[in-house]
């Protein structure tokens, strides 16, 4: 099959960013709205008990102007992504969020009203059909309505949240559009590559002078901007920590860990669990490195290729890509395999490499038409055919869940790193089933393990700095020097001082640190791939059985807390070390396999 390497956005709305289908659906969001605070302000509790009749109204207005924006923000961030030069995109973005200032002032307003509802009148409320299956997620909203401020103050700070909170998080995406880093090809030819364009290439070419070099690059032109980049997440971090005082919030992990559903303890367990295993991994690296004719591994080589003897690494266009992943996803879900299928021939997928995209990747869901598109820029390594399979991991669970209720479809970062981590995890077993050498079998073996080092060190890293760089933030403003400090130290406790070379200006470069709406964005993606393992492991005993019991699984995913869903449909306790050590334990026969693989090509 022959599909398209770059998504079709016309069929959400027409014209890109000059749109007018977009904007027309912009002013019916408009009216949408103001009927939505009308209705909150018409609606008298006491009249409406003991049926609610109003209030699932109320529930239903939302709904619809969760989905408008979400449908139209989707589909902005997309051209912005697409075209980071776009500026109608970025005044696009900029509307639509003083627009959803508005319906979080509604909801505030919805949230105090519903506080307002006895506690013996809620309990009943609950047991009425139409809000049964909504009860958890109401019940969160309603002890979330609990810690609010006065109705007047919340609306005060989504106000200024708009040109504060997230224009800073604006502000780091414009700088790194700006980002060019200059390359020579081996012709001779001068380039200019962008930052996503430059971190492929550092990350992943065989060519160790080439990643070097390329790392060189990238470290100086972060560091020259790090100024900028400081003052851009200490302002960011600092209306979050304020925030979170007016709320008389004072333990910054606390809305993170509510909003992934999770306890203290399960987090602290996965993280103490994985902190206890980390010898053989920094024993994988140090490996690695010999095989590339080195002492210890330095940063940029941590994803570099293993290619030995007469293996030439294997190549994937992006239509290979698209069929290998739709026969794997067949052997465990026939309807996984059907879905990816759909997305390859709907166009849903932006995979160009060109300049004027942004780095990194992402899923993004689209309610109103219930469809998903997926960003990333396709290089045609083992890696990224992962990366694409993840990227429709993140889409499959959104489409299974379709024909819930809306608030039954607000599934948590974590849970959400599950699916599409357990789609990663059957194509990199494919790939090593197809192994046709032992030179293959090791490069396979490599790159499966990239993710286990990125999940149980990079992360682990990032978490750590994070951590401790909210502790300091909460006294004061850092300086860049300061914060890159934080870094190197963090990477060296993450990486059990496992690395010859850091990146000390990761935190600059890393747009995970500068996103707004979601706090700690790092976690989850550690957590997501554990659960998968155990998910995985299940998969293979049950065989036939499971596509049904996975759907389920997904299904429950925004309707219980994290430790409910894995007791419920794994059996197992989270805040117990057997489960994490179980899934540490997987990985480590990966290393076994590796090590003993490799023990002939070390240098004599």
């Amino acid at each position: 099959m022959n599909y398209s390497i770059n998504w079709d956005l016309d069929s959400i709305f027409q014209g890109g960013s000059e749109s007018q289908e977009l904007k027309k659906r912009l002013t019916s969001l408009k009216q949408q709205l103001t009927s939505y605070k009308k209705s909150i302000k018409d609606w008298q509790i006491r009249k409406d008990a003991p049926k609610y009749q109003t209030f699932s109204e109320i529930l239903l207005e939302q709904e619809k102007i969760s989905n408008g924006f979400s449908q139209c923000i989707s589909f902005v961030t997309a051209i912005q992504s697409a075209n980071v030069h776009d500026k109608k995109a970025n005044t696009l973005l900029g509307e639509l969020y003083t627009m959803l200032t508005e319906s979080q002032n509604g909801d505030t307003a919805f949230s105090k009203k519903i506080m307002q509802i006895s506690e013996n009148d809620w309990q009943n409320l609950l047991k009425l059909p139409f809000f049964e299956k909504i009860a958890f997620r109401l019940s969160e909203i309603r002890r979330d309505a609990n810690e609010l401020l006065d109705e007047e103050e919340e609306n005060i700070i989504h106000t200024l949240s708009v040109d504060g909170f997230n224009a800073w998080s604006s502000h780091y995406d414009t700088i790194v559009a700006s980002i060019q880093i200059p390359f020579t090809e081996k012709e001779g030819t001068k380039i200019l590559l962008s930052a996503g364009q430059a971190f492929n290439r550092m990350m992943s070419d065989p060519n160790p002078d080439i990643r070097k070099e390329l790392f060189e690059k990238w470290e100086q032109i972060w560091s020259e901007k790090a100024p900028l980049f400081a003052d851009t997440l200490n302002h960011l971090d600092g209306f979050r920590l304020n925030n979170y005082h007016l709320h008389q919030q004072n333990n910054f992990l606390a809305e993170p860990l509510k909003y992934n559903r999770l306890k203290q303890e399960t987090l602290d367990m996965m993280w103490q669990t994985i902190s206890d295993n980390k010898q053989p991994f920094v024993d994988y690296l140090t490996r690695k490195a010999n095989l590339f004719g080195k002492e210890k591994m330095e940063w940029q080589d941590q994803e570099a290729p293993v290619l030995l003897g007469e293996f030439k690494e294997q190549r994937f266009s992006f239509d290979d890509a698209a069929d290998f992943i739709v026969t794997n996803f067949a052997k465990f879900s026939p309807k996984m395999a059907d879905f990816a299928k759909s997305a390859f021939e709907k166009s849903w997928i932006e995979a160009e490499d060109r300049q004027g995209k942004r780095p990194g990747g992402y899923c993004t869901s689209l309610p109103e038409s219930q469809e998903s598109r997926i960003f990333m820029t396709y290089g045609e390594s083992v890696n990224e055919v992962a990366t694409l399979a993840h990227e429709l991991g993140h889409a499959f669970h959104s489409s299974v869940m379709w024909d819930l209720p809306n608030l039954n479809q607000d599934y948590a970062m974590n849970v959400a790193e599950t699916a599409s981590t357990f789609a990663e995890l059957i194509v990199a077993d494919a790939t090593l089933k197809e192994a046709k050498n032992k030179e293959e079998k090791i490069n396979l073996l490599d790159t499966k393990m990239q993710n286990a080092i990125a999940m149980f060190l990079n992360i682990h890293s990032r978490f750590i700095f994070e951590k401790n760089y909210y502790q300091k933030r909460q006294e004061r403003i850092l300086a860049d020097e300061e914060i890159t400090d934080l870094m190197i130290s963090a990477q060296r406790e993450g990486y059990h001082n496992g690395l010859a070379t850091y990146h000390p200006h990761f935190w600059a470069s890393k747009l995970h640190f500068y996103i707004d709406d979601v706090p700690f964005y790092n976690f989850p993606y550690t957590f997501g791939y554990m659960f998968s393992l155990g998910i995985y492991a299940y998969a293979m005993k049950k065989g036939d059985s499971f596509e049904n019991e996975y759907i389920a699984l997904l299904r429950d995913t925004a309707s219980m807390t994290t430790e409910e869903l894995a007791k419920k449909h794994l059996d197992v306790d989270l805040t117990q070390p057997d489960f994490w050590q179980a899934g540490i334990d997987i990985v480590k026969n990966d290393i076994d396999q590796f090590m003993h693989l490799t023990k002939d090509y070390l240098p004599k």
